[in-house]
C-alpha cells in the first residue's frame, strides 16, 4: 500500500467514524445516561437526512438543510418521548418493543412523504472538490465532516461537564429523587436530553447525504447497528468514549473495505463481542 492510499483510507475512516459518532452520541445520551433502550434512534438519523436533503434541494441552502434536519429530529424526538417513552421509563422490555414499532412506523412514513426510491444528495458547491498534496488527494467534504464531529464533541463535553444543565443531568442520572426534591422537574430534563440526542442523530443524517451521494429509506436501520456497536465499545454514557470508538469503528471499516469488503461489518461486530467479553463497561469508559 502506498502512502497516498494509506492517508486516503485514514481520512475516509475518520470521516465515517465522525458520522457514526454523531448518531452514537445521541444514543449514548439516551441509552447510557437515561437507561432508555431506544431502537428507533436510527429513525432520527433517516428523517434528518431526508428533511435536510429536501430543504437543500428546495432552497439551495445547505445550512438551511442542516438546521431543518436537526429541527425535524428534535420535533420527532419530542413527540416520541412524550407519547411512547415516558410511559415505559424503567421497563426495558416495553422500551424495546415500543421503540422497534416506532422505528418501523417512522421508516414507512419516509416512503409516504419522500417516496421509496433513493434520493440524490449532491455535495454543496463550497465543499465540493478536493485538495491535492503531491499524490495525496484530500476530499474537502470529508474534512468538513471531521471538523463537525470535533466541534460537536467539544460542545457536548462542555455542556455536560462545565454547564449548570450538565450538572443537573449528571445529578439526575445518579439520584433522580434528590434532584426532584430540589424542585427540579427531572422529567423535563430527561425530555431535553432525549430531544438533544434526536437532534444529534438528525445532524449526522444530514451530513451523511452528500457523503454517500444518495439516501434511501433503510439508512436508519443500517446505521443504527453501528451506533449500538460504538456505544458498547466506547462505554455507556461516555461522549468521549463514543467519539474514540466511532473513530476506531470507522478506521476498521475503511481498511476492511479496502482489503476484504465482505468483512467490513463483521469485523465491527467481532470487535464489540470481544469488548463485551473482556471489558463489559467499554474500552473508553470515562465521562465527557
Amino acid at each position: 500500500m502506498s502512502w497516498d492510499q494509506l492517508i486516503s483510507l485514514i481520512i475516509n475512516g475518520l470521516a465515517t467514524g465522525m458520522l457514526i459518532f454523531l448518531l452514537a452520541a445521541g444514543l449514548t445520551l439516551i441509552f447510557g445516561l437515561m437507561d432508555v433502550l431506544n431502537f428507533a434512534h436510527g429513525a432520527f438519523f433517516a428523517w434528518g437526512a431526508y428533511t435536510g436533503a429536501w430543504i437543500y434541494a428546495g432552497t439551495g441552502s445547505f445550512i438551511g438543510g442542516i438546521l431543518g434536519g436537526i429541527l425535524a429530529g428534535i420535533i420527532i424526538g419530542f413527540i416520541m418521548e412524550k407519547l411512547t417513552i415516558q410511559p415505559v421509563y424503567g421497563n426495558p422490555v416495553s422500551q424495546i418493543l415500543i421503540t422497534m414499532g416506532v422505528m418501523l412506523v417512522l421508516s414507512e412514513l419516509i416512503k409516504v412523504f419522500f417516496g421509496p426510491n433513493p434520493v440524490a444528495t449532491p455535495v454543496p458547491a463550497l465543499l465540493d472538490g478536493s485538495w491535492a498534496i503531491g499524490n495525496i488527494i484530500i476530499i474537502k467534504y470529508r474534512v468538513f465532516i471531521i471538523l463537525m464531529g470535533l466541534v460537536t464533541l467539544t460542545g457536548l463535553s462542555l455542556l455536560l461537564n462545565k454547564s449548570k444543565i450538565g450538572l443537573i443531568i449528571r445529578a439526575g442520572v445518579s439520584n433522580k429523587e434528590m434532584v426532584q426534591a430540589l424542585g427540579i422537574n427531572i422529567k423535563q430534563v430527561f425530555a431535553m436530553v432525549f430531544m438533544l440526542g434526536a437532534g444529534l442523530a438528525a445532524f449526522g443524517g444530514v451530513l451523511l447525504g452528500p457523503y454517500s451521494g444518495t439516501i434511501q429509506p433503510g439508512i436508519g436501520f443500517e446505521n443504527q447497528l453501528l451506533a449500538f456497536i460504538v456505544v458498547v465499545i466506547g462505554g455507556l454514557g461516555s461522549i468521549g468514549g463514543s467519539a474514540m470508538a466511532g473513530i476506531l469503528v470507522g478506521l476498521a471499516g475503511s481498511f476492511m473495505a479496502f482489503y476484504f469488503p465482505e468483512g467490513a461489518l463483521a469485523v465491527n461486530v467481532l470487535l464489540m463481542a470481544l469488548v463485551l467479553l473482556l471489558k463489559p463497561k467499554g474500552l473508553f469508559n470515562f465521562r465527557g
